[in-house]
């Protein structure tokens, strides 16, 4: 790496996509983002936004038959604006990997033996890790000189204490089928519980946060001193919060008496928990705009569908309050908990007691900075701090280069 690298290209590999990003770390500034979609399908998808240049959206449809055609196509067009993967300036590539199970805790430059631990936890991560290792090996194809880093959703949460990380289950089978609750969304958790101290104007080391990642998939997170030391996510995505499409939370029996009585079978059973359930299983609709504006017609679906989220989002909270001891801020972010504000107001309706206030009109402000949104009476802080990964994978690939 030259002195002059500053650049870092963010890389999140999905099974039929890529998005990408493309920062300089002098200022965290972004210099082109974009999104290749529908990989291996005659009708494939790639956006690409040169915010270096005019910023002008460019967009191409036609066949793009695999990973490693579809991230030579982000080269060309990263080339295009004068910022090519063989540009001097690139200091590294990171990538987003879903699952580092308890080996990974940091971020960590990608050798053989990482990339062969990351293939040994495809088993607890068989939709994600799979895709994060091929966009892995197509970047390394591309550019074998240059350090790739894995930055895991996971290592934020390999913090929790033991007694927080375990299921109530036999320890041998546990340990032999590596069951426990690892938890997910953690460059986001870390991301925003550090803002929100800053918001505070403390160090991280003196806050105690409990963050609400809201979006399609959401999680929670009682993070103390800037350490996390529980989250609702478990061995997969799919524990927690209600989500979008997933259940969140269920009795365990569920799953055996839907093979017992509905003769489901297991494939069955993994698609109606994580694709038909949540709010869309609840209302048929998992977008919380439209679920609001069904409430504001009178739709009782709508409305039983949102109490069951916010009921289980209250829950996360007072539940979280007593595992820190102390809170000082809850912090809403992503996509619902930054954008919706009925979300932000009925989580933390008659919480009085514990120190919790939302004000009506603050909450009711739209913008892309972080910000409170709780009276000045309150105990304890709300905020709302949009998060972003992204410049999270790039500051953690950075910092570890030039370590």
């Amino acid at each position: 790496m030259t002195a002059t690298a500053t650049r870092v290209l963010v890389l999140n590999s999905g099974s039929s996509s890529v998005k990408y990003q493309l920062l300089d770390m002098r200022d965290g500034a972004r210099l082109a983002v974009g999104l290749v979609e529908r990989i291996g399908e005659e009708n494939s998808r790639l956006v690409h936004t040169p915010l270096a240049t005019d910023g002008a959206k460019r967009e191409t449809e036609g066949p793009i038959a695999d990973h490693e055609a579809a991230l030579k196509a982000v080269a060309a067009e990263l080339a295009a604006d004068g910022l090519g993967l063989d540009s001097p300036e690139l200091a590294a590539i990171g990538h987003r990997v879903v699952h580092g199970g308890q080996e990974f805790t940091a971020p960590t430059v990608i050798d053989d033996a990482v990339l062969a631990e990351i293939e040994r936890l495809v088993p607890v991560a068989p939709l994600h890790n799979p895709a994060n290792i091929t966009g892995i090996r197509t970047a390394q194809a591309l550019r074998p000189d240059l350090p790739q880093v894995a930055v895991f959703d996971t290592a934020f949460h390999t913090t929790m204490p033991e007694y927080a990380a375990r299921y109530a289950i036999d320890t041998e089978t546990a340990d032999a089928h590596r069951i426990r609750r690892y938890g997910f969304h953690g460059t986001s958790h870390a991301y925003v519980s550090r803002k929100t101290a800053e918001l505070l104007g403390k160090d991280p080391s003196e806050v105690n946060v409990i963050v609400l990642h809201l979006g399609n998939g959401a999680s929670a997170s009682a993070v103390a001193g800037g350490r996390c030391v529980d989250t609702s996510m478990g061995l997969t995505p799919l524990e927690g919060l209600v989500m979008g499409t997933r259940s969140g939370d269920i009795d365990p029996a569920v799953t055996f008496h839907l093979k017992r009585v509905a003769g489901m079978d297991e494939d069955e059973v993994d698609v109606l928990l994580n694709k038909k359930s949540g709010l869309i299983g609840l209302c048929g609709d998992n977008d919380m705009r439209e679920i609001r504006r069904r409430i504001d017609e009178g739709d009782e679906r709508a409305r039983l569908a949102f109490d069951v989220y916010i009921h289980r989002l209250k829950k996360y909270i007072g539940a979280y309050s007593a595992v820190l001891g102390r809170v000082d801020a809850v912090a809403f972010t992503a996509g619902v908990g930054e954008n919706a504000a009925p979300v932000r107001e009925a989580a933390i309706a008659g919480l009085e007691e514990m120190g919790m206030a939302v004000d009506a009109s603050l909450n009711a402000v739209r913008s892309d900075e972080p910000r409170m949104i709780s009276p000045d009476y309150a105990r304890v802080a709300v905020a709302v701090v949009p998060t972003d990964e992204e410049l999270e994978i790039a500051q953690q690939t950075y910092a570890l280069v030039n370590a």
